[in-house]
């Protein structure tokens, strides 16, 4: 898969302070979560089975910043917007370039910041956060999101407010890195219920050309496949949705356990990436990782329009993802 090839993410370290950031747990039976304040970020999802933990997420130490951004919100737009620059409503913007080695701007505007704590049950927590009018961003906003645990696992419930007078644009993803228990990664096997990818320039990682089939191709996971040797940083969509309004995309053990990360029709793409130390994306303790990252557009969609969200005054958007184990 030739996009892996040259590509490195380049987000913040392992092992730097998340100053001031505060953790809440939640359980459900066998489920135990826990969320921190910056970012609003899932920072462990687990399953007790026969007395032992078994880890759904990748974790990180405790007072410590994600690796990679895992667990975190992205938004009012997750991935890249091309130099910064995006056009919208007859106004031309020009954001922080948040990813300078690229050009681009990268993620939104709330992974690094605290969320303000407004519900905790022994199930569930809540938090929100205000997104003020900044450099190229004229649009306030109100986000917030749910992380909530059932007999089925987690569920997120995200939402997005428009507080300001005019019309916005805004999407959404999530940096969520899954696992299936302690089994390695190049043992383990993924199943994507997706129908097209979008090719991306391997320098800038932005979009390059229309999406394209992936039957038949080396991006094909509509049956388990093994992920040894595999590199992927890609966006797909044409997301196939079960009878009950969810797709599941499925990381799969040798022993037969499962986690399966399922996304509402509000999600109509998820980006897949393998994570690897040799090319300078370390996991602690882990080695190679996979992320599957429910997003609701592409990158760059400001520009490309494609599946953007335009929030009207007052208009509230929602969406729902989880995670639950097989």
């Amino acid at each position: 898969m030739a996009e892996r090839e040259t590509q490195q993410r380049q987000d913040e370290p392992v092992g730097t302070p998340a100053a001031g950031s505060r953790a809440f747990q939640i359980r459900f039976d066998d489920y135990r979560a826990e969320v921190v304040s910056t970012g609003a970020g899932l920072r462990l999802l687990e399953r007790a089975v026969d007395g032992k933990a078994v880890q759904l997420t990748e974790s990180w130490p405790a007072g410590t910043k994600p690796p990679l951004s895992a667990g975190l919100v992205l938004a009012p737009w997750p991935n890249r917007i091309r130099d910064g620059f995006f056009y919208f409503d007859g106004i031309e913007h020009q954001l922080e370039l948040t990813e300078p080695a690229r050009n681009n701007a990268m993620h939104g505007l709330v992974r690094r910041r605290e969320w303000q704590l407004e519900e905790h049950e022994r199930h569930r927590v809540k938090q929100s956060i205000d997104v003020r009018l900044q450099k190229g961003w004229p649009y306030p906003m109100r986000l917030s999101v749910t992380h909530e645990l059932d007999e089925e696992g987690l569920s997120v419930t995200h939402t997005a407010t428009n507080t300001g007078p005019v019309p916005a644009p805004f999407g959404l993803g999530m940096h969520t890195f899954v696992r299936a228990g302690d089994a390695p990664l190049d043992e383990c096997t993924l199943e994507l219920a997706v129908g097209v990818r979008q090719p991306l320039d391997p320098e800038r990682m932005l979009p390059e050309g229309p999406c394209v089939p992936v039957r038949g191709t080396e991006y094909d996971f509509s049956t388990p496949r093994s992920l040894k040797g595999v590199w992927m940083d890609t966006p797909f969509s044409s997301i196939d949705v079960d009878t009950d309004g969810r797709a599941r995309q499925i990381l799969r053990a040798p022993d037969g356990t499962a986690t399966a990360l399922w996304t509402d029709r509000t999600f109509r793409w998820v980006q897949v990436f393998t994570a690897d130390p040799a090319r300078g994306q370390a996991y602690p303790d882990r080695g190679r990782a996979l992320a599957i990252e429910p997003m609701t557009c592409p990158p760059n969609a400001f520009n490309t329009g494609i599946d953007e969200i335009v929030l009207e005054p007052g208009e509230t958007w929602s969406g729902q993802w989880g995670i639950t184990a097989l």
